[in-house]
This record gives structure tokens, C-alpha cells and sequence, in this order.
């Protein structure tokens, strides 16, 4: 395996300027209002070859405070970049909101209730046994399989050597930076005072951009996967990117606290005894400013990865994808913190896809699941699917924006006895919702519900399913949840 080792790089040379993300914003969102910006005039992207390489960036505990997805302060510039050059989703959901579950669905194609993996501490494969994970897949067909980072999650029994050629794992900078580059640490929060190249996930970025420079003019098609850790706490950032954000304006969303008695108290706890609420005052302002500054730098390795693709000309022979394993909560419903709930801010992720037959500087309406990941890249690079995916290609989306997506996305969450994180699995504790056009409807376990209505209601702050007038919805959401649930099966 190869050794943890750092090189100094200029991360700033290209780096668009805060105004500059803005604009790409409005540009592109001015876009997606006329109908996209297509390589054709005819409304749909023109026919192109299929993509020969894959480049696969995954965040941690990213939620979709973004400028790309129109958050007013975060600074995101190289994200958004991608986002308008390719396709970026606007409804892509994870199928479980924490890290381990949630990535084993999107390697293994698989729904949580299918994989067994439900919970940061079930090994990979205790279920799935032979099942061909995505990396594996591409590896069997003869691409050159890299990682570096955290995609898997972290620790032997999560990680998937047979999935790659090359497999460079995190090691402790990347929860626990040295003493001697640490600046201020006050609980979560890290600000460090070295250049980007000295930390974990510059390291990741420098890794990834070295293989593509090595494989960028091989015959041989490559798979290159970076896993960057943040903004996962510890919320660890250079000082640069934590002093952009202003925290006397940076107020968490805790909501009118009367909503929170129509919330099912399981639905806002996944454990009672420990769980960590959002602070209010300073001290949560200073945590937002953390978790926007861990995202503003993970940004910048991200530039550094496209920085490469411009200059190796990889734009019209690969297929990049950019997402995170779940959405985050930063105070939502009266002081949530991390994710492991079923509400839109944890169940909802940031999805970008740039491919050659893609459409470019469009936004897609349309429901999709991290588990569609691993059929859309068999389709971009034209190799067939193994057996037993349950995930659907979102192919059709990117070639034209406008185009379907699901009817629904299942996103599940496990309870255990006095609704703590269970550690095994548990079919009958577990929590599941059904994400739709219109409406989150969710059902727990001890049989309360819940549904939202997003069209009046963007903040979940009125629970809708005792209300007679919605009896119709809820029941047709519950029907169609049931035939999901059944039709996904156990392991």
C-alpha cells in the first residue's frame, strides 16, 4: 500500500471568485428556465460516445448548502463548476441517512432493508457475501480500479479490497490532524494552519490528480474514486476557508417550536441517552461557520480534481460524478445535529453527473436514489448491469433534464429499544419513508406517522397525517410504501 505522503501544490491558480460562484448560479439557474443549455438545438443532447472513464468524488455529511443549489453564502465555486458543465439533480435522495448504510447501498445497487447493512458497525459484506460491488464491476471489465479515501465506509470489515486495483485507505489525520498543525480547537471545530496539501484530503486531491495525469493517455479505461472526509466532523479546515464566513449571520433554523408536538418523538431522536443537540447563539454560529468552511475547502481538492481533468482534456471521455452519502442536519426541528433522521435535510444529497452524452448547465427535476448510481454508469460506459441491482439507470435525465424521474424514493432509518440506534439488524425497528413528488410520507415502527406536504411546507413544520382532509394521501403513500418495502425483500 502505498505511504501517506504530502507535496505542496498552488490550490488557488484557477479558483473562481466568490461573485464568480454567484453568477454561475444565476447563469445557470436563468438556464433551466428557458429549458437548459443543450449540445443541441433540438432539446435533447446529441448523440455522443459513450463515456470511456470514470472519475467518482464522494463528500461526507454533505447536505445541499451550496451555491450550485442556491444557498446565499456558501461558497462552492469549483462544485458548481461541475454543476455547469454536467447535469445536476435537485431530488436525488439516499436510501439511508448515515455513512456505512448508505454507501453500502450505493456500491452494492442495493436497498438498506436488502443489504442487512443498517448501522455503522454490520461488516460489508455479512449479507451481501458474492454480491459485485460498482468498483468490482468495472474492475471485472478490465478498467484500471483506483481509491483513495473514504468510500467505503471506514475500518477493515467495511472496506472492499477486491473492488480495487489500488486501495489507499484514511488513516488518523483524517479525524485527528498533528498537534503541531492545529490552530484552535474548541470541541467540533478545528481550524488548522497549513497550506491545503498538508492535510488528509489534500491528499486525496493530490493522490486522484497524479493517477489521472498517469492514466489520462493509456489504453486501458480507469475508474478513479476520491473520498474526501469533510465536512464530517470534526469539522477540520485551513483558517482561510473558516474566516470567509461571517458568523453574526449564520442563524440555524431551529424552527417555531410549537410544530415539534406534531412530530413523533422517534422521528426526532435516534438516541435519547447520548444524542448531541445544535446550539444556539455563538457557539452554533460557530459550528455553522466550521461545517461552511470544512465544505468551502473540500471544494477547493474537488477544483484541483477538475483542474485536472481541463488540462489532461478528460471532459468528452469520462463520466464524473459528484455526491455525498446523506444530507445533514445543522439545528433543523428544534436543534437536530448530524443526520440519522427521515426528514429532508438528511435523507436529500448534492448529485452532479458530467458525461460526455450529457446535457450541460441543466438541473433535473425528477426523483432519483443513490442506488440508480451504479446502473447510470453501466449505461454511460456501456457495460451490462449484473444481476440483482435494484436501482433504475437515470440515463434518460441526462440527456434531457425534463424527463421522468421515480415516482418515489425509499429512505430508511433503524430505532432500537427506547429508540436508540439499534447495532444489528432489526427489520421490525426500523423507520421508512417514501419520498414523492409532492409529499414525505414516513412510517415508524411503533406506528405513528407522518406526512409533509412540500408544496406549502418546505420546512416540515406541520406533521399533516392526522388531518382528515390528507386521509386519502396518507393512505395511498402507505399502500405504495408497503408494495416498496415487500418487493425490496430482506437479505
Amino acid at each position: 500500500m502505498r505511504m501517506f505522503t504530502f507535496c505542496r501544490v498552488n490550490i488557488f491558480g484557477h479558483k473562481p471568485s466568490f461573485a464568480q460562484s454567484k453568477s454561475m448560479f444565476v447563469v445557470l439557474a436563468a438556464v433551466c428556465a428557458v429549458g437548459g443549455g443543450l449540445r443541441s438545438s433540438e432539446g435533447i443532447a446529441e448523440e455522443k460516445p459513450r463515456a470511456k472513464n470514470v472519475l467518482f468524488i464522494m463528500a461526507d455529511d454533505l447536505n445541499n448548502h451550496l451555491g450550485c443549489y442556491g444557498h446565499p453564502l456558501v461558497r462552492s465555486p469549483h462544485i458548481d463548476h461541475l454543476a455547469a458543465k454536467g447535469v445536476m439533480f435537485d431530488r436525488a435522495y439516499c436510501n439511508y441517512p448515515v455513512c456505512n448504510p448508505s454507501r453500502v447501498s450505493l456500491m452494492s445497487g442495493r436497498h438498506a432493508d436488502k443489504t442487512g447493512v443498517v448501522d455503522n458497525v454490520t461488516a460489508t459484506r455479512t449479507y451481501l457475501k458474492d454480491a459485485t460491488m460498482l468498483p468490482e464491476h468495472f474492475r471485472n471489465n478490465g478498467y484500471v480500479v483506483r481509491k483513495v479515501g473514504k468510500i467505503f465506509h471506514t475500518g477493515d470489515d467495511y472496506e472492499d479490497p477486491r473492488s480495487w486495483d489500488i486501495d489507499i485507505r484514511e488513516n488518523k489525520t483524517s479525524k485527528s490532524p498533528p498537534m503541531e498543525q492545529i490552530l484552535e480547537r474548541d470541541g467540533h471545530v478545528i481550524v488548522l494552519k497549513v497550506p491545503d496539501a498538508e492535510t488528509w484530503d489534500g491528499y486525496v486531491a493530490t493522490t486522484a490528480v497524479e493517477w489521472l495525469e498517469e492514466l489520462a493517455n493509456q489504453e486501458k479505461p480507469f475508474f478513479v474514486a476520491a473520498g474526501f472526509r469533510r465536512p464530517h466532523t470534526p469539522y477540520i479546515t485551513p483558517e482561510t476557508y473558516y474566516q470567509w464566513y461571517d458568523q453574526t449571520k449564520l442563524i440555524p433554523n431551529f424552527g417555531p417550536e410549537s410544530h415539534l408536538a406534531g412530530i413523533p418523538p422517534i422521528a426526532l431522536t435516534y438516541n435519547f441517552a447520548k444524542q448531541e443537540h445544535f446550539p444556539g447563539g455563538m457557539k452554533g454560529a460557530k459550528i455553522m461557520a466550521a461545517y461552511y468552511g470544512s465544505v468551502s475547502f473540500m471544494d477547493a481538492q474537488v477544483g484541483r480534481l477538475l483542474d485536472a481533468v481541463e488540462r489532461l482534456k478528460l471532459w468528452e471521455s469520462t463520466a464524473i460524478v459528484f455526491v455525498s452519502d446523506h444530507g445533514y442536519h445543522l439545528g433543523e426541528h428544534g436543534g437536530l445535529w448530524h443526520k440519522m433522521t427521515l426528514f429532508e435535510d438528511a435523507t436529500r444529497v448534492p448529485l452532479i453527473v458530467a458525461a460526455p452524452n450529457a446535457r450541460e448547465h441543466a438541473v433535473a427535476k425528477g426523483i432519483v436514489e443513490l442506488v440508480d448510481l451504479y446502473p447510470t454508469l453501466c449505461e454511460l460506459t456501456g457495460l451490462t448491469p449484473p444481476e440483482g441491482l435494484q436501482g433504475k439507470s437515470f440515463v434518460p435525465q441526462l440527456q434531457d433534464a425534463d424527463a421522468a424521474g421515480k415516482p418515489y424514493a425509499l429512505s430508511v432509518a433503524s430505532r432500537g429499544a427506547n429508540h436508540t440506534a439499534v447495532l444489528k439488524l432489526d427489520p421490525e425497528m426500523m423507520g421508512r419513508s417514501l419520498r414523492s413528488d409532492r409529499f414525505r410520507y414516513t412510517l415508524w415502527p411503533d406506528g405513528k406517522q407522518e406526512l409533509y406536504d412540500y408544496s406549502a411546507d418546505r420546512n416540515e413544520w406541520t406533521n399533516l397525517a392526522l388531518n382528515p382532509d390528507y386521509a386519502a394521501v396518507v393512505a395511498e403513500h402507505d399502500r405504495q410504501l408497503k408494495d416498496i418495502v415487500k418487493a425490496v425483500g430482506r437479505p
